[in-house]
């Protein structure tokens, strides 16, 4: 972790996103987080905020022509915490591949035309296009998106339930305790240090590589035992 790097996220407003930004803070080594929003957020030291409208038609190529001038400065991941989690239900299914597939994909694709060569994506235990159930189809439709993008290293992180999120009610969290494996339950202090681990140890490798629980909380353990 001797050399800085920048971290370029999408969706760190959220509960999750906010604990990945928190992580990557913490680490000497990163220079700067650019936070792409729709609204403007309070400033924060070595935290960029650009504002954009994702959802507009430009959206890839803005990000792209932003994340040249970032790489100008050294190395760079791109990270994507987009998720409507607990909300979804109150989504269609259009809408909801509107924001997890449309937006997600346009900010991926702008980041790979730009020359980031790593991306982080948010995802969730389950999830495949070919499922019969909403919100897991539409995540497996976003992670086919993000990888048909083609970044020399993707990782995709399928956390079960995220505790410690204001999202994710007290029973919900009980339950999950209950369920071993990968739909149980995931800290998301756990989730945000293992992208913060992905982006600082991994960055240099190639290929693909899917993270559920275990392999999450595995992660955040190492990178406790090198900062």
């Amino acid at each position: 972790m001797k050399q800085s790097f920048a971290a370029m996220i999408l969706g760190g407003t959220g509960q999750v996103g906010g604990a990945a930004v928190a992580e990557l803070l913490a680490i000497p080594e990163c220079r700067e987080v650019v936070m792409f929003t729709r609204k403007p957020i309070a400033a924060r030291s070595r935290v960029r905020n650009v504002v954009l409208d994702t959802g507009a038609a430009d959206f890839a190529e803005r990000t792209a022509a932003l994340a040249r001038g970032v790489i100008s400065q050294g190395p760079v991941s791109a990270v994507s915490c987009v998720g409507v989690g607990s909300g979804s239900g109150r989504w269609s299914e259009e809408e909801l591949q509107q924001l997890e597939v449309g937006v997600v994909g346009a900010f991926a694709r702008g980041c790979h035309d730009a020359g980031i060569a790593q991306f982080c994506l948010l995802s969730a235990a389950g999830s495949t296009a070919r499922s019969r159930f909403r919100y897991a189809r539409v995540m497996g439709m976003k992670e086919d998106t993000v990888r048909n993008v083609g970044f020399a290293r993707l990782a995709i992180f399928r956390p079960g339930i995220i505790v410690g999120n204001a999202h994710t009610p007290a029973w919900v969290g009980w339950l999950g305790s209950l369920v071993p494996g990968p739909f149980g339950n995931i800290d998301q202090r756990i989730l945000g240090r293992s992208i913060a681990a992905e982006i600082a140890l991994h960055s240099r490798e190639a290929g693909e590589v899917t993270l559920e629980n275990a392999a999450m909380k595995r992660l955040a353990a190492q990178f406790n035992s090198v900062l």
